[in-house]
C-alpha cells in the first residue's frame, strides 16, 4: 500500500483562487478585507513568516497593515499599536506574532486582542466559542487539518481520531473542534501525548493519526493502522531543514498522509486568509 497524499498545497491553491473572487467582489461592494500583523524586534523566522502572510495577502487583493516595533519596545508602547488596530476600522483581523521578547507580557498583549478581530482564533473568548460551538474564527491549524481530510473523502465522522500533542494551537483545539457535531468531525477524539507510556497502542486503534508533538519520528510504521489517516502537523528544525513528526516509511502503511512539505502548514496559510475575509464580511452593507 502506497498512501494517498494530503496534497495541502493544491487544496490551498484552490481556496486562495476561491477567496481572490470573493475579495473582487466585494471590493465591487465598497470593501477591501484588511490583514494587520503586529511584529516585535528582528528573528528571522518571524520575519519570513509575516512577510508570507503579506504574500499571501498580496496574491488574492487583501489589504495589509504592518507594525515592526524594535525588540526593546515596552509594554504600554505595544498595547497602544493593539489599541489602534482594534480601533481602525480597515483592518478587519490581525495578529501578533509569537514569540515576544522576554521582558514583555504575552499573555497581556494577547488578551488586548479584539477578539473580532483576532485571526489566529486563539483568543479565550474565540476558544469559548469553539467549546460551545458558537460562531468564530477557528483556530488556523486545526481548520486547515479538518478541510484537508474532508477535501480527500477521509471519513472522520463516529470514527477515532488519535491527536499526538495538546498544545494550545493545534492539539487542544482541533480535539474541540474534532468533537462537535458538525460536518466532516463528529469524532471520537483521544488526545494523548510523550509522557504516554503505551503511546503506540493509542496510535494502532485509530482511524485518523494527527501527530502534532514536535517531536521528530515519533510515528513509525509499526505504529499505524493498515489504511489509518496521518496527518503530520507537528514540526522541528534541524538547521533550515524541516523534520517531520511522522517518519517518511508510514506512506507504506497509511491510507492518507500528509507531507512533510506541502500538508498542513499551506493550510495554516489558506485558513488565516478565510478567517480574514469572514471578518471582514461584517463591513459589507445590506443588500
Amino acid at each position: 500500500m502506497t498512501a494517498t497524499v494530503l496534497d495541502g498545497e493544491a487544496l490551498a491553491s484552490r481556496i486562495r483562487a476561491e477567496l481572490t473572487e470573493e475579495v473582487a467582489a466585494m471590493a465591487a461592494r465598497g470593501v477591501v478585507p484588511g490583514l494587520g500583523t503586529i511584529l516585535v524586534g528582528d528573528d528571522g523566522p518571524s520575519a519570513r513568516y509575516v512577510a508570507m502572510k503579506h504574500a499571501d495577502c498580496a496574491a488574492v487583493g487583501i489589504a495589509s497593515a504592518h507594525e515592526h516595533l524594535p525588540a526593546d519596545v515596552t509594554q504600554a508602547e505595544l498595547e497602544a499599536v493593539v489599541a489602534r488596530f482594534n480601533a481602525d476600522p480597515e483592518v478587519d483581523a490581525y495578529l501578533v506574532q509569537l514569540p515576544l521578547p522576554a521582558h514583555l507580557d504575552e499573555e497581556a498583549v494577547l488578551m488586548a486582542v479584539d477578539p473580532d478581530k483576532d485571526v489566529d482564533g486563539l483568543h479565550p473568548v474565540n476558544l469559548g466559542r469553539l467549546v460551545m460551538g458558537a460562531p468564530g474564527p477557528l483556530p488556523c491549524t486545526p481548520a486547515g487539518i479538518v478541510e484537508l481530510l474532508s477535501a480527500y473523502e477521509v471519513p472522520v465522522e463516529g470514527r477515532h481520531v488519535v491527536i499526538i500533542g495538546r498544545g494550545l494551537t493545534i492539539g487542544r483545539p482541533l480535539a474541540l473542534l474534532l468533537s462537535l457535531k458538525r460536518p466532516g468531525c463528529n469524532a471520537a477524539v483521544t488526545v494523548v501525548h510523550t509522557g504516554v507510556s503505551d503511546l503506540a497502542e493509542y496510535v494502532r486503534r485509530a482511524d485518523v493519526v494527527v501527530a502534532a508533538a514536535g517531536s521528530p519520528g515519533l510515528v513509525t510504521s509499526d505504529m499505524v493502522r493498515p489504511g489509518a489517516a496521518v496527518v503530520a502537523a507537528g514540526v522541528s528544525w534541524d538547521g533550515r531543514r524541516v523534520l517531520s513528526d511522522v517518519q517518511d516509511e508510514v506512506a507504506e502503511v497509511a491510507g492518507w498522509l500528509s507531507p512533510r512539505l506541502g500538508g498542513v502548514g499551506p493550510m495554516t496559510r489558506a485558513m488565516l486568509l478565510s478567517n480574514a475575509v469572514r471578518a471582514a464580511r461584517r463591513r459589507l452593507p445590506a443588500e
